[in-house]
């Protein structure tokens, strides 16, 4: 429906200037100056008076999730997503080489491997053809924490607008999502976002903040030290928290069985 019609002010209108300002400062993860993160949500410097020089790990469900041995992701592009491009193979192979690009900084700490599986398929590469822009910034990428789901993978074009560079570690952060781990300095008590520590690294790390936001080598020790130690079974808790090993979509879908956050309700159901 098509309405030439302006709506009147009212309950529906937005909050603008300062007051978005106050309100976006508070909900939005911002790096590399003026960038902002929409898979995580902003942290904060002294968590419970936590060190800051720790490792974040994901305990939004309340366990840690982390991907299990042996795990292989299967992904495809969001054809739909490169329609309105006029090249989309070439589109295809930019983001395919700033994917290995980026596989190959983490080098030996990747605790998954990567398949290009039409199905099927545990997340798809969208390409946005429009910014995601606020008062407080632009969203350059979003991805995802790991669990039993499909999921998006979302490149935004201001992403594409940086420096050979800041593209690889915007993917590299991104990344460090999908393996599992929170912003820096996640608040450990915010329920909705909670998160728990592991590991000792520098201030500067690819889930950090600003100018402090690169990857290290110190992150790539840390991540390889957590995915050893778990899936030795010598790490089964961080600070109290259970870890709980993942496997993606395509394993269930492969072996005909439902993930296990489906199970017991198709066992209920009538």
């Amino acid at each position: 429906m098509v309405s030439g019609k302006r709506r009147k002010a009212g309950e529906f209108d937005l909050k603008t200037g300062d007051e978005l300002k106050a309100v976006l400062r508070h909900t939005t993860h911002v790096y590399h100056g003026g960038a902002c993160c929409e898979t995580d949500k902003v942290g904060f410097v002294t968590p419970e008076n936590r060190p800051i020089e720790e490792l974040v790990v994901d305990t939004t469900q309340g366990f840690i999730p982390l991907w299990d041995r042996d795990v292989i992701l299967n992904w495809r592009f969001q054809e739909q997503s490169l329609l309105r491009f006029a090249k989309p193979e070439a589109v295809k192979t930019y983001v395919r080489r700033l994917f290995g690009e980026t596989l190959i900084r983490w080098g030996d700490a990747v605790p998954v491997r990567f398949s290009e599986t039409a199905e099927p398929w545990d997340f798809e590469i969208v390409v946005r053809a429009d910014d995601n822009c606020s008062s407080f910034g632009c969203t350059l990428a979003r991805a995802f924490f790991p669990d039993a789901g499909q999921h998006e993978l979302v490149l935004f074009p201001k992403m594409f607008e940086q420096e050979r560079e800041e593209q690889v570690e915007t993917f590299a952060h991104e990344l460090g999502h999908v393996f599992g781990l929170r912003h820096f300095f996640a608040k450990v008590s915010e329920a909705g976002y909670a998160s728990e520590i592991f590991g000792v690294h520098d201030e500067r790390s690819i889930m950090n903040y600003g100018i402090h936001s690169t990857l290290t080598q110190t992150d790539i020790n840390d991540l390889t030290r957590l995915y050893q130690r778990a899936w030795s079974g010598a790490l089964k808790k961080i600070n109290g928290t259970p870890i709980r090993l993942m496997r993606p979509f395509s394993h269930f879908r492969q072996k005909a069985e439902l993930p296990p956050q489906f199970a017991l309700v198709a066992q209920v159901a009538p």
